[in-house]
């Protein structure tokens, strides 16, 4: 019975997020995981009765299997603002995640491709609509530094605009739109794209990228595919959609060194999201510094002492 009623207020939870926040599938859906951890491992504890010391000991479990601080610091936003909604809503007594902070874990920066790697990921001719699809997906998230799901969300009428306008509009996160603009490769690699399409799409399907079965583009077959077409042309690392975007924004911040037009361009609410690509940049700096510079190639000679 305490089950059935911890579930029915995660779903009350959730029916009121996405009407109120319109929050993504995808953010609904890792909401949900945080909240089933948070029961699965307090199994037989009440809600009202959990304490501060239940999710103590639930996040020094978590953290023992192996668990990063920063996915254990993403479980606990879930759980606070369930915990909020409860005591506003449902009358609990108070939010047991008040006071609460994950384990500090290294900060992991954004893996980028070098724009060699990148070169020669994007410049192999495709053969055929499946490789002309996809040529035409990596190239769009190169240029313009687009998400997975704002990719797979685009429309046929979307790409005829990108063609006419050489920019293209999409919906990220927290149904903020932003519009960005295309460079002439990918306006090039999505033409012959749509010459091609009809030869894999269902008839009315309105998906701009479609896959084997003539409909719209499942994200797992994006990360497939560009995985695939890494490991086929042997670079020497794994490569993930949202690695295109990381690269966009790292070269283009190299190149112009305009944060808050890279802060635009991703669509981040906050420059300090975007300021993570400014340690990418030293990083790319501080190697050219001491791969071209005379004093930093002599910084590692001892003196000789004259006899």
């Amino acid at each position: 019975m305490a089950h059935d009623s911890r579930l029915r207020l995660l779903e009350e939870f959730l029916d009121q997020l996405a009407h109120q926040r319109r929050l993504s599938p995808g953010t609904a859906r890792n909401y949900r995981r945080a909240l089933e951890q948070l029961f699965a491992s307090n199994d037989g504890v009440p809600l009202k009765s959990l304490e501060a010391q239940h999710l103590r000991r639930t996040v020094s479990q978590l953290h023992a299997r192996g668990m990063s601080g920063r996915t254990i610091a993403y479980l606990l936003s879930g759980w606070r603002g369930f915990f909020n909604w409860l005591v506003k809503h449902r009358g609990f007594p108070h939010n047991p995640c008040v006071g609460l902070r994950a384990p500090k874990s290294p900060k992991a920066l954004p893996k980028a491709l070098s724009p060699d790697l990148m070169s020669r990921l994007l410049d192999t001719p495709a053969a055929g609509p499946a490789q002309s699809r996809d040529k035409a997906m990596f190239e769009l998230l190169y240029s313009s530094g687009l998400r997975l799901a704002e990719l797979v969300s685009l429309d046929t009428a979307d790409g005829e605009s990108l063609q006419r306008q050489a920019e293209v509009t999409v919906t990220g996160k927290g149904a903020k739109t932003r519009t960005v603009p295309v460079g002439g490769k990918a306006c090039a690699a999505i033409a012959v794209w749509l010459s091609e399409r009809a030869r894999l799409a269902r008839p009315g399907e309105t998906a701009l990228f479609v896959g084997a079965r003539g409909r719209r583009m499942a994200p797992s077959s994006v990360r497939y595919a560009l995985a695939h077409w890494a490991r086929r042309l042997g670079l020497p690392q794994h490569v993930h959609p949202h690695m295109l975007r990381h690269s966009f924004a790292t070269h283009l911040l190299q190149s112009s060194g305009d944060l808050r037009a890279v802060q635009e361009m991703l669509g981040h609410s906050s420059i300090s999201t975007t300021q993570v690509y400014t340690h990418l940049d030293f990083q790319h700096l501080a190697k050219a510094y001491d791969a071209a510079h005379p004093r930093a190639k002599r910084k590692a000679q001892m003196p000789v002492k004259k006899p």
